[in-house]
């Protein structure tokens, strides 16, 4: 009986770690059934630009992700170093980007399990399964671009859960190991660099109050660190990708409107997760519109009345964890994706643990209060709570099985999306369906005449139909809308070259350079028109200068060969 009784104790003192091991395979089990269909998911809209480019896939490459701006993208040099690697294991096949995606989306919950667990809120398994199945994560997930949310979301857990055993223990080794993972997550994508004012949060909700020695102190290192990445992206957003112009004239008042409003809009799909759209209408902002100013007053009276009532904290710091991670994407910063939406599901990934947990929280202590008769009640009611989310996961993955399906999509349930139109007609024109693209252009257009992408792809639309007068005029109409565009006036020396009008096409491609100069493709074609005018120096010149930026493209050597200058294989 002896034995009997051991074993017993044995069992009895390792249930806590059954329960773990059997709620983390349910986990698993969990995820990879709600995102199934996007294995079998093609790639979609600009993953094109994300996974490793013919000319970045040597050693080289590698080194030039990491030290040239524009080399990528956006600078993200981890993420770009992730995708050469995946690029080097399966190529071009989508399958092992997806399951990477959803493996450190469910790496995320389970590092969010257990540093809720470490901070003995209750429903910590709860809130991690509602955060690895809730609809909203569908896009971060399921596109592959967005390694970025994925991979810099486990470093930024990985980083807390290390600064939370710093608090615990003071030890360096806990330090250097936290602070060196939210480099790593800075050097994915840099909205993790709200962490430490998180934190802060975290630790006011612990304590009730915060001590510059004992919880801040230490933190500045992270500041510095999160709010120079911060800055250098939002340069690198204006520069390089784009995120400027008239769509971001915003006055600072409407600033503040919009970040009311997001607030509201992203609070309400995790709450009631329908009609989620990966292109959501644009909001038609302005300070002399009286009704938006109720969204940001809304938000400044639901946090001073949960102030008022502090000594509850629990609530208050959900919603200031939510605020806090959410502010990069809150209309103060300029991004690109404001050109055709001022919110998207993927810009709340991190930020909606602050209300999932609270919901967890919530539930868990409520039927913790309940007679032990009605215990039962728990498992059925979050099981199926549970089950719904992975539905709902399910159902919104169909809408990234391809390119195709995402647009169509994206025009059903936001018909008045120009964007989608545009993206639409680009695939459909890939796919050799000229006569169906040119309309998606043209309503592209229709709905918004400045639209400059959609003119330049109608110019190529018609090209490829041999109608180049037709061309001409929409890369006319582009350049004259964007005079500062180095790629339009590229274009429209190409289109000009094609229609024979040579010396025209030089004005264009010269009208590239001094707005671009290490334009190499334009220094190409400069130098190809310039030899069959006969200006063979000047020629040699453009050629020069394209292998100065390019130095391995083997048609500017042959170009050079051809015009009698030696050229090292």
């Amino acid at each position: 009986m002896t034995g009997v009784g051991a074993r017993f104790d044995s069992l009895r003192r390792n249930r806590p770690e059954m329960r773990r091991l059997v709620l983390l395979v349910l986990l698993l089990a969990a995820v990879f059934f709600a995102y199934q269909p996007v294995w079998h998911a093609g790639f979609i809209w600009d993953d094109s630009g994300h996974v490793t480019r013919p000319e970045l896939r040597s050693l080289d490459g590698l080194v030039r992700i990491w030290t040239r701006l524009g080399a990528t993208q956006q600078y993200y040099p981890l993420v770009h170093s992730v995708f050469w690697v995946e690029h080097r294991l399966w190529g071009d096949s989508a399958l092992g980007y997806h399951l990477v995606n959803i493996l450190l989306h469910t790496l995320s919950a389970l590092l969010l399990a257990r540093i809720l667990r470490q901070l003995k809120i209750p429903g910590a398994w709860l809130a991690a399964a509602l955060f690895a199945l809730h609809p909203v994560q569908v896009e971060s997930v399921a596109w592959i671009s967005e390694l970025k949310n994925t991979l810099s979301g486990v470093f930024y857990l990985g980083a807390a859960l290390a600064c939370l055993e710093f608090d615990r223990n003071r030890k360096g080794g806990n330090y250097a190991l936290a602070l060196g993972l939210f480099v790593l997550g800075l050097l994915s994508k840099t909205v993790i660099a709200t962490l430490p004012a998180a934190l802060l949060v975290v630790f006011w909700w612990q304590r009730g109050k915060l001590s510059w020695r004992r919880d801040v102190r230490w933190l500045v290192p992270f500041f510095i660190a999160g709010m120079g990445a911060g800055l250098f992206t939002a340069w690198v957003e204006r520069k390089f990708i784009g995120a400027q112009g008239s769509e971001y004239n915003f006055t600072i008042i409407e600033r503040f409107l919009i970040a009311g409003r997001a607030f509201w809009f992203y609070l309400g799909k995790l709450l009631w997760p329908v009609d989620l759209v990966f292109i959501y209408p644009r909001w038609q902002v302005s300070q002399t519109v009286g009704w938006q100013y109720l969204f940001p007053a809304a938000m400044l009276l639901l946090l001073a009345g949960l102030w008022w009532v502090r000594r509850w904290r629990g609530p208050l710091a959900g919603l200031l964890f939510f605020a806090v991670t959410l502010f990069p994407a809150l209309g103060f910063f300029n991004v690109y994706p404001f050109r055709y939406s001022l919110v998207a599901d993927h810009f709340q990934y991190l930020a909606g643990i602050g209300p999932i947990v609270l919901v967890a929280a919530g539930i868990s202590t409520g039927f913790n209060s309940f007679s032990k008769s009605r215990s039962f009640l728990e498992p059925v009611l979050c099981g199926t709570l549970l089950a719904v989310l992975g539905v709902l996961t399910w159902r919104q993955c169909q809408t990234y099985q391809s390119a195709e399906t995402l647009w169509r999509t994206t025009i059903a349930r936001n018909p008045g999306d120009y964007w989608a139109y545009n993206a639409l007609g680009v695939v459909l024109a890939q796919n050799g369906l000229m006569d169906e693209a040119i309309p998606c252009f043209k309503k592209a257009l229709e709905k918004f005449p400045n639209f400059i992408e959609a003119h330049n792809n109608l110019g190529n639309a018609f090209l490829q139909k041999g109608q180049v007068d037709e061309a001409l005029e929409h890369f006319k109409q582009a350049v004259e809308i964007d005079p500062g565009s180095a790629i339009l006036h590229y274009n429209f020396g190409d289109v000009l070259l094609k229609a024979g009008q040579m010396d025209e096409a030089i004005g264009q491609y010269k009208k590239a350079l001094e707005i671009r100069p290490g334009f190499a493709a334009a220094h190409y074609n400069l130098g190809v028109v310039l030899a069959q005018k006969g200006r063979v120096d000047e020629a040699i010149a453009q050629f020069k200068e394209a292998l100065r930026f390019r130095p391995d493209d083997p048609n500017v050597k042959e170009w050079l060969r051809e015009l009698g200058v030696p050229v090292p294989e």
